[in-house]
């Protein structure tokens, strides 16, 4: 049975999929579709045996701020983690398939890596599998192999492949003639028509011998550099921080660019079976079922062709004769456009952060290691939060310059600790945090506890916080 190493990479920011995917909290996190989020689906299509496969623990390549979201997000999936390496910043998938073959490569010199961005939908997992299989007869012929989705629709969003012939239904992997751009409405049609093109889905599998071999000949100034970032991460809390000095100098690039369209030795798996990359409002609603789709506390009142998304607790959202429209209504920010603009949806985000909204890139809840908070109200000298704690978590034991708190416990319970007092506060009891007083906030019990913490001072900014200790490492 061939072993596989899954390589997921989620270091994106899916900003066509805004309000409801943000830079602090993006779309491979999120509940777009089903019920669990694209990573821990992605993270459960590449786990087990099938086939004739047998699939390792995955690989994960992420950005620090997501470390602990993709560990809690694995363990609620029930899959126990391969290495989680930390990028220093984003520098597109060149770098980072690199860094995840140079590593696999110390592990396993002979070792197969399935590389895939953690944000797809593959409902037919099976399939799937089916086709990686295919697609190893290639990987042992010394082939690079990616996998091309067969158009359902002239998609302009996407890059297409380019087949000397039309696929001949057996599925097996296939010469693969150019990569192809993006391309307008016409030319996606002319390729739709003409049945030698696929969706480019970028996935790739191959030895990782081959793709270090590839680099060195087609991308060589990045060879030494992600070596050197590899061989000097350091680790830290069972993460792999890749080292940033190294890394910083790279050059931003995919590995399309970088490598596969420059190697002569690619091939091409088709993939027949239903496959979205959810890069936009408009295939969510396809992948809901289309027609009138509603999410959340949404009514539709003789709408067609519309999609309502509700996201807040007490929010109701009704739209009235709408046609081909999407709305999508957070607590802090409300999306309305035409269906056919959603690719546009990403100029609302390049507006929002021209005027420094914090809306643009931040998310309405703030996803911690120990759990997360949202702002419920705030003014110049006082700010409203919710607080949710796992259990058995703990934030660090700090203090603030510039603001007192008051916090009142609405489910579960708090240990807290207020200079040398350690005490237990349960359910419609409060403490009062002076300013300057050194406290923590821990959840001792099986639930998650939640408080309502009333903030006020001078300046209530999330920078105000000086940390004594802290299990998570942060400073």
């Amino acid at each position: 049975m061939q072993t596989i190493y899954p390589v997921l990479l989620c270091g994106g920011s899916g900003t066509r999929l805004w309000p409801l995917s943000r830079k602090s909290y993006p779309k491979q996190f999120v509940q777009l579709v089903g019920d669990e989020s694209l990573f821990m689906a992605s993270a459960k299509r590449f786990s087990g045996r099938a086939e004739g496969l047998h699939f390792a623990r995955p690989t994960v390549l992420t950005h620090s701020d997501f470390r602990f979201i993709v560990t809690e997000q694995l363990a609620e999936a029930g899959i126990d983690p391969g290495a989680i390496l930390i990028e220093p910043e984003g520098k597109n998938t060149a770098p980072a398939i690199l860094a995840a073959a140079l590593h696999l490569a110390e592990k396993d010199p002979s070792a197969v890596m399935l590389v895939a961005p953690s944000d797809h939908v593959v409902p037919d997992v099976s399939a799937f599998h089916k086709a990686v299989a295919k697609g190893m007869a290639a990987v042992a012929d010394g082939a690079l192999v990616t996998f091309g989705i067969t158009p359902q629709h002239p998609e302009t969003a996407y890059g297409y492949l380019e087949l000397a012939e039309a696929c001949d239904g057996s599925g097996a992997a296939m010469p693969l003639t150019r990569f192809v751009e993006k391309p307008d409405a016409e030319a996606a049609k002319a390729m739709l028509a003409e049945g030698r093109y696929l969706w480019n889905a970028g996935i790739f599998l191959c030895a990782v011998d081959d793709i270090i071999a590839a680099f060195m000949a087609h991308a060589p100034d990045l060879v030494a550099p992600v070596k050197a970032a590899v061989a000097q991460a350091e680790v830290d809390l069972g993460f792999l921080r890749l080292a940033p000095t190294a890394w910083s100098g790279l050059r931003d690039v995919s590995v399309d660019y970088a490598v596969m369209e420059k190697a002569d030795n690619l091939a091409v798996v088709p993939f027949d079976a239903h496959w979205s990359d959810l890069g936009g409002w408009d295939a969510v609603w396809r992948e809901s079922g289309g027609g009138v789709v509603t999410s959340g506390p949404a009514e539709a009142i003789e709408c067609s062709e519309t999609l309502l998304r509700a996201e807040a607790e007490g929010q109701e959202v009704v739209g009235i004769g709408l046609e081909n429209i999407m709305v999508v209504a957070m607590p802090d920010a409300v999306l309305v456009a035409d269906m056919r603009r959603a690719q546009d949806v990403k100029r609302a985000v390049e507006v929002l952060k021209a005027k420094g909204a914090a809306q643009a890139e931040q998310a309405a809840k703030d996803h911690r290691p120990w759990g997360w908070f949202e702002c419920l109200m705030a003014g110049p000298r006082f700010q409203v939060k919710r607080i949710s704690v796992h259990p058995g978590a703990a934030l660090s034991l700090q203090s603030h310059v510039h603001r007192s708190e008051h916090w009142i416990v609405v489910e579960g319970t708090a240990k807290v600790t207020l200079g040398d007092e350690v005490r237990l506060i349960t359910e419609n009891e409060s403490v009062y945090i002076p300013v300057g007083a050194k406290h923590r906030l821990e959840n001792p019990g099986k639930v998650p506890m939640v408080l309502i913490e009333v903030q006020t001072g001078a300046y209530v900014g999330e920078d105000d916080i000086v940390r004594y200790e802290d299990n998570y490492a942060r400073g």
